[in-house]
């Protein structure tokens, strides 16, 4: 079952497989039921009406976008190598307490097929595709999408007390297509690929498993909401085990394919 948000005339409109929802559905009002509830609400609101105009990112103003760092063996060798204070990755790797931070609000975030940007002041972009989890005010995973957390890994290699500048800015985070409505366990295996393409030429790809993480789903989302609440739901990016070489930096028109299980999102880097 996959949740979409739409443009349309009148406004962002929702839908199920294809079909709209009742206008007016708003994604924080199903984020605050428990999972088991959630499909007969949607049976309840839907409408025999298909869904049309462009794609916007599944995501409300009312929701946040937190990720982590350091999950993959493959991220903490990266992150080791670029920074200026390299035994904070590795501390971190073992550590029980999890890198979490914040990447952006709903209305900051895009979407399929809209563009991502990289940092005028860096010189070393990377895309960083994930497993995005999608939790409800329990925090439990109620469904997925594919994410980017778009970094700038210079700024962040130069001090680690820059990581909101090197992860936090416009057009840095992408979420989509759609939410895939399913539960935890369903996640603990899923393919994860990242191709990038400049003009006709594949210049990157990579894949990994989200069964290659260091850290559990559930930690994850235990640490997330520890004196710490989300009333109508949050996005929980899990962190990336696919990183570029360290002679590759994204550039301009370049456009970054992120699959995730069954979901595919495809951004361009703006001018």
């Amino acid at each position: 079952m996959q949740l979409t948000r739409h443009s349309t005339p009148h406004g962002p409109r929702w839908a199920r497989d294809g079909q709209f929802l009742a206008e007016g559905f708003r994604l924080g009002v199903l984020l605050e039921l428990s999972a088991d509830f959630i499909p007969p609400f949607l049976d309840s609101i839907a409408r025999d009406e298909p869904a049309v105009g462009p794609l916007l990112p599944p995501i409300e103003s009312d929701q946040e976008v937190w990720a982590s760092g350091v999950t993959y063996k493959r991220s903490r060798e990266a992150r080791t190598h670029e920074s200026a204070v390299k035994d904070v990755y590795e501390k971190v790797y073992v550590a029980a307490r999890p890198e979490l931070f914040f990447k952006a609000i709903g209305a900051r975030t895009v979407g399929h097929g809209m563009r991502i940007r990289i940092r005028r002041d860096s010189q070393w972009n990377v895309p960083e595709p994930e497993l995005t989890l999608v939790l409800n005010r329990d925090l439990e995973v109620v469904g997925y999408c594919a994410g980017n957390d778009v970094s700038s890994r210079d700024i962040e290699g130069e001090n680690p007390l820059y990581l909101p500048q090197a992860k936090v800015y416009d057009g840095s985070c992408a979420i989509g297509p759609a939410i895939i409505l399913t539960h935890q366990e369903a996640l603990a295996n899923v393919p994860i690929r990242l191709r990038i393409r400049r003009g006709t030429a594949q210049v990157f790809e990579g894949e990994t498993k989200s069964s290659e993480m260091k850290r559990s789903l559930r930690d994850l989302c235990s640490y997330l909401g520890r004196e710490l609440s989300f009333a109508q739901g949050v996005f929980l990016m899990t962190g990336t085990g696919i990183v570029p070489p360290d002679n590759f930096s994204l550039q301009v028109g370049d456009v970054v394919s992120i699959q995730v299980a069954d979901a595919l999102l495809e951004n361009e880097v703006a001018p």
